[in-house]
């Protein structure tokens, strides 16, 4: 008897392959497969994800072990008439980890990193001279024995005794001239300093123009932490003091994602993360927060038309734009305010009888023939200002320039700041008159 399944069981097909579909058996066994693979998937992210963790904890335990902190601390103070600088006697710890660097030292009495004021007797008595200055006078990468200005006054002692060589550094990062007009008049004129030295790097001209100053620090261009200038573009300069609230007006940062702020928060805490952040690569130089700050600040009286035919370029190259032929009216206004700036040191200087030299910081300043350096020295040799230039000695010498400042940073080592002192005393060699 013929059996009658098939007429009573029709097989289904698919509408749109018109195929049939697989025996029962066939599903059960690519469903089992399909659970083993995903089992197989999830045991192998589980040992991808512990791979991980452990590799995290080893890095973790291996830098806390080997590296002493994780960021930068400079406890800091607002001093009337001056302006945000260094708290006295405080410990001030600076982590490069790029560079492999990490230092410890302590602000002296005033609030610098320097060993403590000579007596104005002991000044006095030989040749005093004051170096003014940024984060290469402030140095935080170098011991305070390393620094040039103790080095000069050791070699000094050496090879020019009857000068009597003494040495002080006022050195505030991130300054220019004109924020530095106070530490002359607070803190190096007591010491009736025979020769005032200026140290001069790229970004001091930045740093000299209200605007490109609170471009690059998100600063209220209405209320800065330093003494600045106002009245740019050949008006009537003047100088206007340091504002004690202006942490009040800060301009508003950009929000992050979420996920940018828990890396944050990870690399405060994290030696490991901390390390694995700076082996980022570098982004593009345009930079939407000195964007979005340059839109809120262009219609303020400081800064008026000045950012036409500027791109807002990342702050850490913000400077650059000095190393070029054609400068936008932003850049032409720093260029006013650093004369300004000189200016007023000149005239401290003639007022008290001292010597007022700069210092052209190697690296990014270069030399004659670099637009940025002809710049500078068409403002200082017309007013006979003298430029003592360590990229020149260190060519003359035979020096690997290299060697002369860290890889990253770009900050003087050791050696860059013994090469310092070595063309300071050569020019004090050829000028002794001027502690006479």
């Amino acid at each position: 008897m013929k059996s009658s399944f098939r007429a009573s069981h029709p097989i289904q097909t698919n509408a749109l392959t018109n195929s049939t579909p697989p025996p029962r058996k066939y599903v059960r066994r690519l469903r089992a497969a399909a659970w083993v693979g995903l089992r197989m998937a999830a045991w192998n992210a589980l040992f991808v994800i512990s791979g991980l963790l452990l590799i995290a904890l080893v890095g973790e335990v291996y830098f806390r072990l080997t590296k002493p902190f994780i960021e930068t601390s400079i406890p800091y103070k607002f001093v009337d008439g001056v302006g945000v600088i260094r708290e006295p006697n405080a410990e001030l710890r600076y982590a490069n980890w790029d560079d492999e660097l990490w230092v410890v030292s302590r602000t002296n009495s005033q609030g610098f990193l320097d060993r403590e004021p000579v007596s104005p007797e002991r000044a006095a008595d030989g040749c005093h001279i004051a170096f003014i200055g940024d984060s290469y006078v402030e140095a935080m990468e170098v011991p305070i024995a390393d620094k040039f200005h103790a080095q000069l006054e050791e070699m000094a002692a050496r090879e020019l005794p009857r000068l009597g060589i003494t040495t002080q550094a006022y050195g505030i990062s991130a300054t220019g001239q004109i924020n530095q007009l106070p530490l002359y008049d607070e803190y190096a004129r007591h010491l009736s300093p025979k020769v005032v030295a200026l140290v001069f790097f790229l970004n001091d001209f930045v740093n000299n123009s209200v605007a490109l100053h609170s471009l690059k620090q998100g600063m209220d261009p209405d209320r800065m932490p330093l003494m600045t200038a106002q009245g740019g573009i050949r008006g009537v300069m003047e100088l206007r003091p340091a504002d004690p609230e202006y942490e009040r007006f800060l301009l508003p940062r950009l929000p992050k994602p979420w996920y940018g702020v828990a890396w944050d928060w990870l690399v405060g805490v994290s030696h490991f993360a901390k390390w694995v952040d700076t082996k980022r690569l570098p982004g593009d130089d345009f930079d939407p927060q000195i964007a979005a700050w340059a839109d809120m600040i262009v219609e303020r009286s400081c800064c008026a038309s000045l950012l036409d035919g500027w791109r807002p370029i990342h702050r850490h190259v913000l400077a650059h734009q000095f190393q070029e032929e054609h400068l936008p009216p932003v850049y032409k206004e720093a260029l006013e305010y650093t004369e300004f700036g000189i200016d007023q040191f000149k005239r401290r200087a003639d007022r008290d009888g001292a010597q007022l030299a700069i210092i052209s910081a190697t690296g990014d300043m270069g030399t004659r023939g670099a637009p940025q350096f002809d710049r500078l020295s068409a403002i200082v040799e017309t007013r006979g200002i003298p430029i003592i230039s360590d990229y020149d000695y260190i060519v003359r010498q035979g020096y690997d320039a290299g060697d002369g400042h860290f890889r990253f940073n770009r900050h003087w080592t050791a050696a860059g700041h013994r090469w310092v002192a070595e063309a300071l005393l050569e020019w004090l060699k050829e000028n002794q008159e001027v502690c006479d």
